[in-house]
């Protein structure tokens, strides 16, 4: 039987990667940086891993554009200040030309430091 305190902490990371979407269609640079680490990266479904940097540069660029989201499935594994995070969404998104509602699977990796989960890594996937 989970804890309050591990309800608490797996809702507070659902939570922060629903902000990481939310932020991803606002194109909001600023708020992405607070809950990313600075050595983030994206691993895409094409296997490409970018760097925090130049996912910025595509999202302001509109390169890489994300319209909505449809949240289909989470799960959340945390080991002390480590969690892992996998969540399904309907992403409608036009990635470099190509827009579709993809099938997206992202596993995250999160750390907590000084009392907040910040986002380490994204591997996409479909699903």
């Amino acid at each position: 039987m989970e804890s309050d305190k591990e309800n608490a902490e797996k809702s507070q990371i659902i939570d922060i990667t629903r902000q990481l979407t939310e932020l991803m269609i606002d194109r909001n640079i600023t708020g992405l940086n607070k809950i990313l680490d600075a050595g983030f990266t994206l691993t895409h479904i094409t296997g490409y891993v970018q760097s925090k940097e130049e996912w910025f540069s595509e999202i302001e660029s509109e390169r890489m554009k994300y319209y909505s989201y449809t949240e289909v499935k989470t799960s959340v594994n945390i080991e002390g200040d480590k969690a892992v995070f996998v969540g399904q969404n309907l992403l409608d998104a036009r990635i470099w030309g190509t827009r579709n509602k993809w099938r997206l699977q992202q596993t995250m990796h999160l750390e907590k430091r000084n009392g907040s989960w910040i986002i380490v890594k994204s591997v996409a996937s479909t699903f």
